[in-house]
């Protein structure tokens, strides 16, 4: 049971990581408007492999943004 609360934990604290950084950390959002959580994860890096965890979470969490994304404007 303990397992499953870490690997549930450690998982949640991965989801979003690409949206949150896109949008928060500057210079990371690279001027997308839209979905730059997923352009922030297809991006060639050493940490592709996690691209599997974040990608479909990022998706969602980039897809419920989008009415913010629109009003927003490019993330620099």
């Amino acid at each position: 049971m303990v397992r499953i609360i870490v690997v549930l934990l450690l998982t949640g604290a991965l989801t979003g990581c690409g949206s949150i950084i896109s949008r928060t950390v500057s210079g990371q959002g690279q001027g997308n408007q839209y979905y730059p959580g997923v352009q922030w994860d297809m991006r060639d890096s050493a940490w592709r492999y996690l691209r599997v965890l974040d990608l479909p979470f990022s998706l969602v969490f980039d897809t419920l943004l989008l009415p913010i994304d629109i009003s927003h404007g490019p993330y620099e």
